[in-house]
This record gives structure tokens, C-alpha cells and sequence, in this order.
């Protein structure tokens, strides 16, 4: 018989619509069930509920976790699955609101994101199998966000206007409102053209929209609704567990694997500034970092006093 601490119904529920409706993996899923059973443990002691509790109760556990030393990271994991749980308790009108919603996180260093090898980017990309509506959507996807380096919530933001497949480019808006245009590579031209085909987008196309802006919209999902930022990134999770990438990969990944394979095939910085949408060369800077063996090898390899010979 297992000995996993039982959580309250509604978490065991949450995390069964995190299985099934949003196809998180098992490791994602463990990692929710470790945060909640904290939780959920928390609120027992302080003869809290997921119904009766508040903002500040919260922010007390927030406080309780930094008092016994974790850290911020674990602090903002765990936060996010407690907003995330009451998120889903204030959807299905089990709760008024949302109490973890306005909770600040911790803040938490930032670090470089390990961009892919180009062999994980080819393996990911030939994960997508088959030719139905919704795997031409999620070949498109992982073109785009890889071919490209836009943002996810640029991803989900295109409509068809800021698309033009024959001159191979795209309008996106990034931060700010900022419009940039930004040419399409071939491979992901020939994807979003199989998407945007009538065995395509057209097969999920509702027969009423169900929003305003829905018809624009370049990515549909399974609904015919405008494709989420949550829903696209869950896609792009569905296919680096299927390659076995797990957490290394995520939506900004794919745009930090774009410019620094740039980078490295001898693309200039502000080529890759522009394409990224930085106002700044330092930022861009960050986000193509790489590592001291590979300077030291292109220095070696490119600079005549570099290397003496005997």
C-alpha cells in the first residue's frame, strides 16, 4: 500500500486535469503533487482550506518556506503551483477568486538558459509524426519558434494579415507594443504553408467563433479558439518529453538555441539584435552567451599570435 500523503479532492482533481486536459508529463506532475502535499500540509496546521484561505495567508506560507531555508527557486516553483491550483478551483466556481493570484514570487537569479545542440533541435522537430490538422499546427509551431527566435506570446499573437508566405517574413509585436518584421526560414515557410492549408487550420475552423479576433488568429487550438500562451507551451513540453529533453526545454530555449546557433555560424550581433527585438546589444549579449571553451577555440583557430608553433 502506498504512503503518499493524501491531498483534499479538488488538488487530486487539479492534478488529474493536469494529466489528462493539459498532458503535463510525470515528472511535471510529481513535482505538483510535492508542492501541493507542502501546502496543503500548511493550511492543515493553520486549520486553513482551500476555500477560507487568503492573500496574507499565503504570503505567510511564503514566508514559511523562506524560514526554513529553501530556496527561491523551490519558493517560485511552489508558488506557481499554488496559483495554479486556485486558478483552477476559481474556474470551476469552486472559489470566489484566485488569493494566490497578486502573491509576488521570490526573486530569482536569473540564469543563462543552456541552449539546445543542433542534433536536439533536428530530433525535436522530426518528433512530430503523422499529417493530421493538429500535428501540421505543432510542426508549425516548433518551426517558427526555432526558425525564427520570436517570443511565445508573439507565437500565439500572429493573425493571418501579419503573414506573408510569399515574400517569406512576418510582423510580430514584441515588449512594448514594438512592431518588427522578421523573415521566415524555408523549412518554417513550407510548415505554417501546411498549416494554413484547408487540411490544415481549415479542418478545426468552428462553424461560429466563439470570440472576436478567433478568425485572425494563425494558431487554433483543438476548439477553434485563438491558441493560448499555456496552450503553446504545453505543446512545445508534449515534444521535448517525447525526445527526452524534459525540463531543459521550454519555448525560450528554442529562441535562445536560434540566436546562438547564429552566432555560431557567423551571424553579426546586431543581425540577431534585430531579430530578437532587443533595443539593446548588451541584452542580446545575454541572451547568446557562450561558452569560454568555444571562444577560446574560435580565438585559437582565428587569431595568428594565438597559438605558437614550434
Amino acid at each position: 500500500m502506498s504512503s503518499r500523503p493524501a491531498l483534499p479532492l479538488d488538488a487530486e482533481e487539479f492534478l488529474s486535469w493536469l494529466t489528462v486536459e493539459r498532458g503535463r508529463s510525470p515528472n511535471t506532475i510529481a513535482a505538483y503533487r510535492r508542492d501541493l502535499t507542502a501546502y496543503s500540509a500548511y493550511l492543515s496546521r493553520n486549520k486553513l482550506t482551500f476555500e477560507l484561505v487568503s492573500e496574507e495567508d499565503i504570503e505567510r506560507y511564503v514566508v514559511s518556506q523562506r524560514t526554513q531555508g529553501k530556496a527561491a527557486t523551490s519558493i517560485a516553483r511552489s508558488l506557481v503551483a499554488v496559483r495554479s491550483l486556485h486558478r483552477f478551483l476559481a474556474e470551476e466556481g469552486r472559489i470566489e477568486r484566485n488569493p494566490a493570484a497578486d502573491v509576488e514570487s521570490p526573486k530569482v537569479p536569473q540564469g543563462l538558459p543552456k541552449p539546445l545542440s543542433e542534433p536536439e533541435v533536428e530530433s525535436l522537430l522530426a518528433s512530430v509524426v503523422g499529417n493530421g490538422p493538429l500535428e501540421r499546427r505543432d510542426r508549425a509551431i516548433l518551426e517558427v519558434l526555432y526558425g525564427t527566435g520570436i517570443r511565445i506570446s508573439e507565437l500565439v499573437g500572429l493573425s493571418l494579415g501579419d503573414v506573408d508566405l510569399t515574400d517569406r517574413v512576418m510582423r510580430v509585436f514584441g515588449k512594448g507594443s514594438h512592431e518588427r518584421v522578421v523573415p521566415i526560414g524555408r523549412l518554417a515557410a513550407d510548415a505554417l504553408k501546411d498549416w494554413l492549408a484547408t487540411s490544415g487550420r481549415g479542418a478545426v475552423v468552428p462553424d461560429q467563433w466563439a470570440r472576436r479576433g478567433d478568425a485572425e488568429a494563425v494558431f487554433l487550438n483543438a476548439r477553434g479558439g485563438r491558441l493560448s500562451r499555456q496552450g503553446a507551451w504545453g505543446i512545445v513540453r508534449t515534444y521535448g518529453d517525447r525526445v527526452g529533453l524534459g525540463d531543459r526545454l521550454s519555448p525560450h530555449v528554442l529562441r535562445h538555441s536560434c540566436a546562438t546557433h547564429m552566432l555560431d555560424h557567423g551571424a553579426d550581433i546586431r543581425v540577431v539584435q534585430e531579430l530578437l527585438g532587443h533595443a539593446s546589444v548588451a541584452t542580446t549579449q545575454v541572451y547568446t552567451l557562450v561558452s569560454a571553451e568555444r571562444l577560446r577555440s574560435v580565438y585559437e583557430n582565428a587569431h595568428p599570435r594565438a597559438k605558437r608553433t614550434r
